[in-house]
């Protein structure tokens, strides 16, 4: 198996890159979301950013399958004909954006989505509620499914514009991780095919990300259990925490800490 891995990995990162994926899963199935900028953040502190970011492709393909379809296919179609317009945006500016990877520097438009997500779930937990008018939720699909392809495409994570409108419109715990799991399953069919043309997928880095496939849905698996026990408002709480780390994190790699 090691022979058709990148010749950079050894046994000792390959095996760190597991647990990472694990730890990805775990939060996963707690809140929903998280598994990429986990992965990305992990796998990218122990090698190149482009075999980080092809290395979570497929466990993220793989878990929002099954996060998509645990309550059933019926409701996740229900989601997908309520959110089309966000799939679309989604879809089209990721395909569009991951091109631009080879040529794109990243550190600007990190820093732009980190702070507002950061501003934005720090005002939740301060109390200051955001609701979204019901005039303006078709617009704002459009708006957050842009945005969120826009960056999917170019670092792999594409949750933060996602999360923060379905949390703006007062979206239910269970419809939340459902139509979070077809937004990003979507997403992933997206990225897998983007970053085939873009290069960053190639045999040996697709087979890297195969690896990490396994322990992610162990992890999933486990995660699922939490979120079980979590009541509505605990499960809000903590992901608008995780946004919280998720914006700081993204901050981090915008200026490099």
């Amino acid at each position: 198996m090691f022979a058709i891995l990148p010749d950079t990995l050894t046994l000792a990162l390959i095996l760190g890159a597991m647990f990472i994926a694990f730890c990805a899963g775990l939060v996963k199935g707690a809140l929903g979301f998280a598994l990429p900028m986990i992965m990305i953040s992990g796998l990218g502190s122990l090698m190149p950013v482009e075999l980080a970011l092809a290395g979570l492709i497929l466990p993220t393909l793989v878990t929002n399958l099954s996060q998509a379809l645990r309550q059933g296919w019926r409701a996740a179609w229900g989601s997908v004909t309520v959110y089309w317009r966000m799939l679309t945006a989604l879809v089209v500016c990721l395909l569009a954006s991951a091109q631009l990877v080879p040529f794109v520097s990243e550190p600007v438009l990190l820093a732009l989505l980190g702070g507002p997500i950061c501003a934005f779930a720090l005002s939740q937990l301060a109390g200051k509620v955001l609701v979204l008018p019901v005039a303006r939720r078709r617009r704002g699909q459009w708006l957050s499914g842009a945005v969120g392809g826009l960056y999917g495409g170019l670092s792999g994570v594409w949750g933060p514009p996602v999360i923060a409108y379905l949390i703006a419109v007062d979206t239910g715990k269970r419809d939340m991780v459902r139509i979070l799991g077809v937004v990003f399953l979507i997403g992933a069919v997206a990225m897998v095919g983007g970053h085939a043309a873009s290069g960053v997928l190639t045999a040996q880095s697709v087979t890297f990300s195969a690896v990490l496939v396994v322990p992610a849905l162990l992890g999933l698996g486990l995660g699922y259990r939490v979120q079980d026990r979590l009541d509505a408002a605990r499960f809000r709480r903590w992901t608008l925490i995780m946004m919280v780390f998720l914006g700081l994190n993204l901050l981090r790699r915008a200026f490099g800490f």
